[in-house]
């Protein structure tokens, strides 16, 4: 039995619902007009820049997959030029199928076509299939991503404020001190 040759392609207008399908776990939550619309403009914003692509990939002639790629560097700080492709994401009724390995390969042809050596990806890390995935391709874990709204960081620095003028930093003190003094024991 062979198997159906995946094909990667641009993305048109005309995949953006099944985008928004395959994307929608990571979108900015809303309606799906909201959605469409937040598609349309990475779309848009990838026609105007040649350093951005976003690919698609079929599998038996139905889209499969999907990813967004631009040229950019590895962070802000280090300015190491690299390939970020985010949201490699597959269909669940297409995992298993070269699917995900075609879109990573895009994203290898993107990178030499632009003349840069490294790749980045980020997967949900809630996804256990994803990250064996990408770790299976040499990819290693540099940063942990973490996202939280301005409202609940800011009630929780309130509460660590609250609890160091209230004596909270001498709770800390002796839970230290009773850990050094236990390890002390254990180790003697």
């Amino acid at each position: 039995m062979s198997r159906t040759p995946v094909t990667v392609r641009a993305a048109v207008i005309d995949d953006l619902p099944v985008l928004r399908e395959l994307w929608g776990d990571i979108l900015r939550r809303g309606s799906v007009d909201d959605q469409l619309a937040d598609l349309q403009h990475v779309f848009d914003e990838v026609e105007a820049h040649a350093d951005q692509a976003m690919m698609v990939a079929e599998y038996d002639g139905q889209v499969a997959g999907a990813i967004h790629l631009s040229a950019t560097t590895l962070t802000p700080l280090n300015l190491e030029p690299a390939v970020l492709a985010v949201s490699p994401h597959v269909l669940p009724e297409f995992r298993r199928h070269g699917v995900g390995s075609a879109l990573i390969e895009a994203a290898v042809r993107f990178a030499d076509a632009h003349g840069i050596g490294t790749l980045s990806t980020a997967a949900v890390s809630s996804s256990r299939d994803a990250n064996r995935f990408m770790a299976r391709l040499s990819f290693t874990p540099q940063a942990t991503l973490r996202a939280a709204t301005t409202v609940a960081v800011r009630a929780k620095l309130s509460a660590r404020r609250s609890a160091t003028r209230q004596g909270g930093s001498r709770h800390i003190d002796r839970v230290l001190a009773a850990r050094r003094l236990h390890r002390e024991n254990v180790a003697g």
